[in-house]
């Protein structure tokens, strides 16, 4: 009885702190990393403010936790996407268009996540999620490589290219606006290509691959 008492409270306690974390996504997603302090997320996950301290002392602490969250889903999205691929130069394209699709249809959120600019110990916590994005388009640009689908090149510093042509394109400040659907998949499907024609990809080829990768479908969670 005392064991089921205390899972309890633990899965009580889980489940606090994923309201907590997901109040603060739901800010960043509004106004940026600016946007989570810890009251307006007590407000929010509707709880004390107190009550957000215990489980994240500190700022950093709690952006940590958001970029936690975020990395995990959208790389498990790449991830899925890409593996679900009949070979390495369509996995290599659902990766972007999954990645685009998915920046575009969360904007705020992923700009906030990778790219705006914040304070030094904010900006350390999202190096990790940056080095994890770069990292799942070497692999992608790797195996494509290895199966001679794409000319001699360094893929680390391919991918590294890569992101900051989808961030700025997409979510940056000089992204164009993409109000709606047809909108946004004209915007994936001409970064996709363009990724996949500066990788070395023959323009017809690299054509079909973009007809062929389906634009995602976000999870807005």
């Amino acid at each position: 009885m005392v064991y089921r008492r205390t899972e309890n409270v633990a899965r009580r306690l889980a489940q606090r702190r994923d309201a907590i974390v997901q109040a603060a996504q739901a800010l960043a997603a509004e106004g940026g990393m600016a946007a989570v302090q810890i009251a307006p997320v007590a407000a929010r996950a509707g709880i004390a403010a107190g009550t957000v301290y215990r489980y994240f002392p500190a700022k950093t602490e709690l952006v940590a936790a958001v970029m936690a969250a975020v990395s995990e889903r959208e790389l498990a999205a790449m991830r899925a996407a890409a593996d679900a691929a009949p070979g390495p130069l369509s996995a290599l394209a659902a990766t972007l268009t999954t990645f685009a699709g998915r920046a575009l249809a969360r904007r705020r959120l992923a700009w906030a996540a990778i790219a705006e600019p914040v304070d030094p110990d904010v900006d350390a916590r999202r190096l990790a999620y940056r080095q994890a994005l770069a990292a799942e388009l070497e692999k992608r640009l790797a195996a494509a490589l290895a199966a001679g689908h794409l000319p001699e090149q360094d893929v680390r510093l391919s991918a590294n290219a890569l992101m900051g042509a989808l961030i700025e394109g997409l979510v940056g400040p000089l992204a164009p606006d993409a109000a709606n659907t047809g909108a946004a998949r004209a915007a994936v499907q001409a970064l996709t290509l363009f990724a996949l024609r500066a990788v070395g990809i023959v323009d017809a080829r690299a054509r079909g691959l973009v007809v062929q990768s389906a634009l995602p479908e976000p999870d807005r969670t």
